[in-house]
């Protein structure tokens, strides 16, 4: 009844609509050159499946429209003379969609010796010309036809080479033995704090996020080594951009599924006949459950009885000018709340979340970007940005007296920050060799904290911190260089600065790449870097109380930057266009990590993979730590109707406290394998149906396991933490699979999707928990089987 329920919820979306005589759609875009964005003028698009070859040629914009293509799938290809072509392979066309291609081609350095231009592939390289080692581009279609992605890019990247899955219930991004608290969000050129549902300050991750892959285009994703115009991190970085609404057209998508219910409007937008023509989009989302359980179904997708209450709105302004450049808006806005283990039933409380104990979480996240981009002259691009963001998260956290039916509160939290970004970056290419990047960032914040804790065994409670509109400011300035000796050897260079007010620290970090193409089949990449990462505002703010003065000690507030230096060494191989074998070795050494004097086997290095970030008084830059393994990629792209993906990941993840003894850190799985495949059938003229599997094993992630005795004696739970991350639980195994199925219907298209998580419903441990009432310990398993549903329309 659950299931039919909500299948005719979807059905309401597509009862009455019917096609329209069939018809080609259009195919728009814009070729740039890949450094600099400016137009390239007269460059050649074709279809390549075509004979005769169907085609455009750019204007003076760089645009091109291609009218009169099937729904389908179809390669793209662009060239101009004294660049390198590009392709984009295996593009889904639809009905309901104009589809929109941005092709950026690379400058030849040697000259055109014949007329005869060879398509090149790129599906494997970053967007970014500078980042030449530990970096991927990904599409959005990938986001979905992963199984398991369910459309989020997060969860998606989590196949590749070096990424480990830690919690299913969370999307967090576990690089290389690395916390998730290392890794970069970057939207439009932007630093934005971590943009998921749920998501707790100074995380990184969360259950759901807030980027809508309707919304995406192109991006990239580093795994380590990055180029000098990233900071801030020292795991990874995910460079997300987005897209524009259509200019010539109004569009319309309705989606249903796992992220939400969901209705986007694009279309042209103009302010006067003589302007040219700019766009808009919007987009916004509630949460599936919580709309559902507002018209009295009920409908379980992993949370027990607990509702996750969330919505967020997307808004995309895009107004090019005829000779003052082109003004870009982006704005993010949302907000979620969930109550877990609301219940006095023991029973019902060991099933989804903590046993003995309820939480009540809120997160909100509001980020406004308004971007300026002018063209100084063809070779030179100058973009500048301000930036307003505000972030913050709630927590009440309570004990459970099942006896007399009442909640103990143990720790209360609330959290939040503002920030405005002002920033300016500068592209120039010299000649087809030479390419400078430079940019300088000022962020200023103004932070917000308040908790306070139970003291163990009373009924008093003990304020932590207390901290009100404390301003901050910190700068970031970065120089790059990129040389090209030819078409088969390019080397960069470059310097990041980083600066803090709070403790008046500054850090300057050389990096370093280069990358050799020995002929068509062979390449290989060397990387280094020096990175740096300030520590989570929480953290430097935390106050600690002494009895002895009757007073508050703020002693994290000199802390200096954790560093990590980083070194890749990679190599690929090419057989044909659409398949390829790579393979990096990497060694990081992390230092000046603050542990504690107090807690000798404490490391902020295990910290960032829950809902809130473990603090201590009188932390110190005394710690380090090292990671160091090999990843391999066995990758058959799209083509011929299927795609095959292999991912192996070996590695050592270890970290010295204040008691200098090294020890596994938290992330130290050891190992992690994906393997993903799918297979797309074509059924009639122009509808697809597809089956998409994925597999993972990995090590179980470590722990700190529970003193039983101690926690009896406490009346609360108590860690051993002589044997902190000693040992690791069962190795973690997980299959899912997705049945998709798309039609395109004359002036529409729809789509169905099944995902089916975890079907073989592998029971994976997520955590030991300590049950006061009944004095024992039990296990809390993460998700078990779940079917997600998803329908989209777009017209």
């Amino acid at each position: 009844m659950k299931l039919r329920s909500f299948l005719m919820i979807c059905s309401f979306f597509s009862v009455s609509l019917f096609a329209a005589e069939q018809g080609g759609q259009t195919v728009r875009g814009v070729v740039v050159d890949a450094f600099t964005g400016s137009p390239v003028v007269g460059a050649t698009v074709v279809v390549n499946e075509t004979d005769p070859l169907i085609g455009s040629v750019s204007n003076e914009k760089g645009e091109f429209v291609i009218p009169g293509i099937e729904p389908g799938r179809w390669s793209f290809s662009a060239s101009s003379l004294g660049y390198n072509a590009q392709s984009f392979n295996q593009v889904m066309v639809i009905s309901g969609k104009e589809t929109s291609l941005t092709f950026k081609l690379e400058e030849k350095v040697t000259e055109l010796r014949d007329v005869v231009v060879k398509t090149s592939v790129s599906k494997e390289k970053s967007l970014n010309e500078m980042a030449l080692v530990s970096s991927r581009s990904f599409s959005v279609e990938e986001t979905e036809r992963f199984a398991g992605s369910l459309g989020d890019p997060a969860r998606m990247v989590s196949a590749f080479a070096g990424v480990v899955v830690g919690n299913d219930s969370r999307n967090d991004i576990i690089i290389r033995g690395n916390s998730p608290m290392g890794l970069l969000w970057r939207i439009d050129g932007v630093d934005v704090p971590n943009p998921n549902h749920f998501g707790a300050q100074g995380s990184t991750g969360g259950p759901v996020s807030m980027l809508n892959n309707n919304l995406l285009t192109n991006s990239d994703f580093m795994t380590g080594a990055f180029p000098a115009e990233y900071g801030n991190a020292l795991s990874g970085v995910f460079d997300l951009n987005v897209r524009s609404g259509n200019r010539e057209k109004y569009e319309f998508t309705g989606q249903i599924g796992f992220n939400g219910f969901e209705a986007a409007v694009e279309g042209p937008l103009r302010f006067s006949k003589k302007a040219p023509k700019g766009s808009f989009l919007v987009d916004y989302r509630y949460s599936t459950l919580q709309l559902v359980s507002k018209m009295g179904l009920d409908l379980d997708m992993g949370t027990g009885a607990a509702i996750p209450e969330y919505n967020d709105l997307t808004m995309i302004v895009d107004l090019p000018t005829h000779k003052l450049g082109r003004f870009r808006f982006f704005g993010l806005y949302g907000n979620s709340f969930i109550c877990l283990n609301r219940s006095f039933d023991v029973s019902e409380s060991s099933a989804h979340s903590q046993m003995g104990y309820a939480t009540d979480f809120g997160a909100s996240l509001n980020v406004s970007i308004l971007s300026h981009t002018l063209m100084l002259s063809e070779r030179t691009k100058l973009k500048s940005t301000l930036s307003w963001q505000l972030s913050g998260s709630t927590i009440l956290n309570d004990t459970i007296d099942y006896v007399n039916k009442n909640y103990i509160t143990d720790y209360t939290g609330d959290m939040g920050e503002r920030m405005g970004v002002a920033s300016t970056s500068l592209r120039h290419k010299f000649n087809a060799s030479d390419f400078l990047t430079a940019g300088i960032s000022v962020k200023q914040l103004s932070t917000s904290f308040k908790d306070s804790a139970r003291i163990r065994g009373s009924e008093q409670y003990l304020l932590l911190t207390k901290t009100e509109n404390e301003p901050s400011l910190y700068m970031q300035s970065h120089v790059g260089w990129l040389h090209k000796f030819s078409d088969q050897l390019s080397v960069n260079a470059g310097l990041h600065h980083i600066f803090y007010n709070l403790n008046n620290e500054s850090s300057l970090e050389p990096r370093t790449a280069l990358q050799w193409q020995i002929d068509k089949h062979h390449a290989l990449s060397l990387g280094y870097g020096l990175h740096s990462q300030m520590q989570p505002r929480s953290v430097y703010f935390y106050k600690e109380y002494d009895e002895a003065t009757d007073n508050y000690a703020e002693k994290n507030r000199d802390l200096r930057f954790s560093k990590s230096q980083q070194l890749v060494l990679g190599y690929n191989w090419f057989s044909g266009k659409d398949f390829r074998i790579k393979s990096e070795l990497y060694y990081q050494h992390l230092y000046k990590v603050p542990v504690s004097t107090s807690a000798g086997e404490f490391s902020m290095l295990n910290a960032g993979s829950g809902y809130y970030i473990e603090r201590y008084n009188g932390l110190v830059n005394e710690g380090k730590g090292r990671n160091y393994g090999a990843e391999l990629t066995v990758e058959k792209f799209l083509s011929k109707g299927y795609y095959m993906m292999l991912t192996l990941s070996l590695y050592d993840s270890k970290y010295q406290g204040h008691d200098r003894v090294w020890r596994n850190t938290a992330f130290n799985s050891n190992f992690a394998t994906n393997l993903l495949a799918g297979y797309e059938w074509k059924i009639g003229k122009n509808n697809y149906l597809t089956f998409d599997v994925r597999t993972v094993w990995s090590g179980g992630m470590r722990y700190i396991p529970i003193d039983l005795d101690a926690s009896i004696a406490a009346g609360e739970q108590v860690f051993d933490y002589s044997k902190a991350y000693v040992n690791k639980y069962k190795d973690y195994f997980r299959a899912d699979l997705r049945i998709g199925y798309k039609q395109n219907r004359g002036k529409f298209s729809q789509e169905w999707g099944l995902d089916l998580q975890n079907v073989t419903n592998h029971q994976n441990l997520y955590a030991e928990q300590y049950n006061p009432t009944l004095k024992e310990t039990g296990i809390i398993y993460q998700q078990g089987f779940a079917p997600m549903m998803l329908y989209r329309i777009n017209f």
